[in-house]
């Protein structure tokens, strides 16, 4: 009888030994980081102070099972996506409107000649308003040479009265307005000229013809 407890005994105490041999079950390991990117501790969770960090979880055999980036660069992740779905959104409105563009302009148009009579119609009626500006440049140029000649005869007797000086500036003034007037119907018909240019290369594009030739150089408006 004591014979079988005794072999009952050593069987108890090598199961307990075999039991403290198997391997324990795998545990993680998270190791966290300072700003700079540099580990600076490990254990079984990150500290309080060092959670906004990059950290990254580790097996017991030290195989990286995940990475969690810190706060900061989460947030640039994040503003990296943002401004990349700004830009992608910014060229599908582009693009839509380019297509929307050369529908109208097929619609429009069935020959580069209506685009080149329609650009000639347009630039025609700018330079009426120039030459209508000119007749006003004129009086107004005429009108500055009076309060001028004016003005000097009031200086030479040696006092120039209020109302001649603001006559005078006014006749200046509006000399230059009109001056400023012609100046810009002059840049209203660089851009005629630019945008039928630019619709006109396009039609051609779109309905898959040659290349168009330079247009001939317009004669200004008469002065």
């Amino acid at each position: 009888m004591s014979e079988r407890l005794n072999i009952l005994s050593l069987a108890a105490a090598a199961a307990a030994l075999l039991l403290l041999a198997l391997p324990a079950p795998a545990q993680k390991i998270v190791c966290w980081k300072d700003k700079s990117g540099k580990v600076i501790g490990c254990g079984d969770r990150v500290p309080p102070e060092y959670q906004q960090n990059e950290s990254k979880t580790l097996d017991s055999r030290g195989i990286t099972r995940q990475t969690t980036v810190s706060a900061e660069e989460a947030a640039r992740l994040k503003e990296e996506e943002r401004k990349k779905a700004a830009l992608k959104a910014e060229e599908d409105r582009r693009i839509a409107e380019q297509r929307r563009q050369d529908t109208a302009l097929v619609n429009t148009y069935t020959s580069t000649k209506e685009i080149d009579d329609r650009r000639e119609r347009e630039l025609q009626q700018v330079d009426l308003q120039i030459q209508s500006l000119r007749t006003q440049l004129k009086s107004a140029a005429d009108a500055h040479t009076a309060q001028k000649t004016r003005y000097a005869s009031f200086e030479k007797r040696g006092k120039v009265p209020d109302n001649v000086k603001e006559d005078l500036g006014n006749a200046a003034a509006e000399e230059e307005r009109v001056k400023a007037r012609i100046a810009d119907r002059e840049k209203d018909k660089e851009k005629i000229a630019a945008n039928y240019a630019q619709q006109k290369a396009r039609f051609i594009e779109l309905k898959g013809g040659p290349a168009a030739a330079p247009a001939a150089t317009r004669p200004a408006a008469t002065k």
